[in-house]
């Protein structure tokens, strides 16, 4: 399904395709011989979606622009099958595996490999040629890339980089107290903009 969203439709090269069943919505631009398959979502929130040539998007992956970081990928990324990647930038020749999840501001550098739920957090750098174990977590910059039971050592890098202000734009609640109805009333408004939308083509 091709959706116009804020007046913004999507860009998709001649010789790219498009599973039937997959939804591309808003400013989205999808370059020479990429591969959209079934179920994938593609969709620009507020910011642009860029992929360069042939990139593969597996089925049931969702890719989203977020307001403040486009998502770009280069030449030659395959995103596997249910990862998440948003506001993020992804250079060449990278690996993106089933279950990956990629957050805000986040940057992979070419041909680095993020495993099967893998995750690389927001503000995250990760250099090169870098890998992330299966399940494991990449966050700060430069990354630091740790398995999944050092929760400790995740939060004390995570925690300055500060997720509710850098993707909701909202203070972390004090202890006791919660965000979530303010996060919940502005997210969706936000998203209530998608109301206006348009269904170019099924």
């Amino acid at each position: 399904m091709i959706v116009s969203h804020s007046s913004q439709r999507p860009k998709i090269h001649e010789s790219a395709s498009v599973a039937p069943n997959a939804v591309l919505s808003g400013d989205v631009t999808i370059g020479p011989e990429c591969r959209i398959l079934f179920g994938a979502v593609i969709t620009a929130e507020g910011g642009p979606v860029i992929m360069g040539h042939h990139c593969i998007v597996m089925e049931n992956a969702v890719v989203r622009g977020s307001k403040h970081h486009p998502t770009v990928l280069g030449d030659h990324v395959l995103v596997g099958p249910r990862a998440y990647l948003s506001g993020c930038t992804v250079a060449d020749n990278a690996f993106l595996a089933a279950g990956s999840t990629v957050f805000n501001g986040a940057r992979i550098g070419a041909r680095a490999e993020v495993r099967i739920n893998g995750v690389v957090h927001i503000k995250t750098e990760l250099p090169a040629d870098a890998t992330v174990p299966i399940g494991w977590v990449a966050v700060g910059d430069p990354a630091a890339i740790l398995a999944p039971d050092q929760h400790e050592r995740i939060w004390a890098l995570q925690e300055p980089l500060d997720f509710p202000g850098e993707v909701f734009g909202l203070a972390r609640s004090a202890p006791g107290d919660t965000i979530m109805p303010e996060l919940t009333r502005r997210y969706s408004a936000f998203l209530a903009t998608h109301d206006e939308d348009e269904i170019l083509k099924e």
